[in-house]
């Protein structure tokens, strides 16, 4: 599976952004979608992820983005878009996506090392 991020940017803090997450064909009726962070320094984040081709709405998102960050997806175009509000200089990393196809995908966890494929990310950036 391919995955291609976009839509990462230099912005101010406060403000918005679109991430944009385009994979191909996963292959089996359902699959989890995850946004992770790395900044700098610091481990790989979970930050959002979401269950395409569940019975029911499925998604995850840390507790440092409830609320202004959400994941939503066009199944028709294979794509899984992240809208990031309020941003904060705290959200500065590289963004990636990643599937999990394989075992038992679910939004109840978000461990990077469940997830089988990933993109190659994309910066953002908040400044003060």
């Amino acid at each position: 599976v391919h995955l291609v991020e976009s839509g990462g940017g230099l912005v101010q803090t406060g403000t918005s952004l679109t991430l944009s997450c385009t994979f191909s064909e996963v292959g089996f009726d359902d699959y989890v979608i995850g946004w992770f962070r790395q900044a700098p320094g610091k481990e790989r984040e979970g930050v959002a992820s979401i269950c395409i081709g569940c019975r029911y709405d499925s998604t995850y998102y840390t507790a440092s983005v409830k609320g202004r960050f959400t994941i939503f997806s066009d199944n028709a175009k294979n794509t899984v878009f992240l809208r990031m509000t309020s941003l904060k200089p705290e959200d500065t990393a590289v963004y990636y996506c990643a599937v999990w196809y394989r075992g038992l995908p679910t939004t109840e966890t978000i461990n990077p090392a469940s997830y089988d494929y990933w993109g190659q990310g994309t910066q953002v950036t908040v400044s003060d």
